[in-house]
């Protein structure tokens, strides 16, 4: 079964080095034992479960899978409160309405039945559902965002369609995948995923990078960094995640920051730049003020001496 899955995969994807080479022509830059997981979860059909800080890169891996399938991307992005008429499907109550008039009108209205209502023509897919279709012939990679996020109730409701990549319908009946989506669910451990759902998952942790592989990440998204500048960023960012900050930069913020000390031109640190610019990279008003100042001119006296 492992092979006959393996061979639907496009060849740059047939190994776990191919992968790794795939993504990193898309810029996504992937480790050996991330990058296995991908591999894994592509090639037995499972869903992978990616955990980890916001701003590690857990999204923008569903995009470059999705690139690099050339699928179409589905994203549903999870918050409390979230429902099966925002995930799943509801019906289209106006267009239904407008339907049981004109039947009123033509004088048909005591032979209709609930299924000229409730067709599938009066129903409004949403993320989920529109999962199980592939209408281009490409199974797409559907995205659960925040899994964590979402209600234990939603939680639960997702285990049939990871299960057997179906939804039911009471009005039409069973809604069957012909070409099982590929999924990623992401969180970022606000709460702990129930057990169940693990269960029907591969999963990966994904953590902060090294210096080394998060200096390589910086040099791909934004190309224009001169090297002596992307290892200050690296360096300075990599300090901070050792402070005792509310909530320390990811490499999104790693890449923002870059972004923004290019649009000022600066070419390295001085401590006037980094103070200006903290609000890219922290979030919080008391973080700003703990780190501006003293302790960023002192962090930045660290880098010197470490011959950053």
């Amino acid at each position: 079964m492992m092979d006959d899955l393996g061979a639907t995969l496009p060849g740059e994807l047939a190994t776990i080095e191919g992968l790794q080479a795939a993504f990193r022509r898309r810029d996504y830059v992937a480790d050996r034992s991330l990058s296995t997981a991908v591999f894994l979860a592509l090639r037995l059909g499972r869903p992978l479960l990616l955990e980890g800080e916001a701003g590690v890169g857990k999204t923008q891996l569903a995009k470059t899978l999705a690139d690099t399938l050339g699928a179409r991307l589905i994203r549903l992005q999870c918050y409390e409160g979230l429902d099966v008429t925002t995930a799943v499907y509801e019906w289209n109550y106006a267009r239904q309405m407008l339907e049981i008039r004109l039947r009123e009108a033509r004088g048909e209205i005591t032979s209709a039945t609930a299924h000229d209502i409730f067709g599938p023509e009066f129903l409004l897919k949403r993320p989920l559902l529109q999962a199980l279709e592939s209408p281009d012939g490409i199974a797409p990679v559907l995205l659960i965002d925040e899994i964590d996020r979402a209600d234990e109730e939603f939680e639960a409701y997702l285990l049939e369609i990871l299960s057997d990549f179906q939804v039911t319908i009471p009005e039409i009946g069973t809604v069957t995948a012909e070409r099982p989506p590929r999924v990623i669910l992401t969180s970022n451990r606000t709460r702990e995923v129930h057990d169940a759902l693990k269960r029907r998952c591969l999963y990966h942790w994904i953590d902060y990078p090294s210096a080394h592989t998060e200096m390589e990440i910086v040099l791909a998204r934004v190309p224009e960094t001169p090297d002596r500048l992307a290892r200050q960023v690296v360096g300075f960012v990599g300090r901070l995640r050792t402070a005792d900050l509310t909530k320390v930069p990811g490499v999104a913020e790693t890449l923002d920051w870059a972004s923004a000390l290019l649009a000022l031109g600066a070419r390295e640190l001085a401590p006037d730049v980094v103070d200006e610019t903290l609000g890219v990279l922290l979030k919080y008003e008391e973080d700003v003020r703990r780190v501006r100042g003293a302790t960023a001119a002192a962090y930045l006296d660290e880098l010197v001496a470490a011959g950053t």
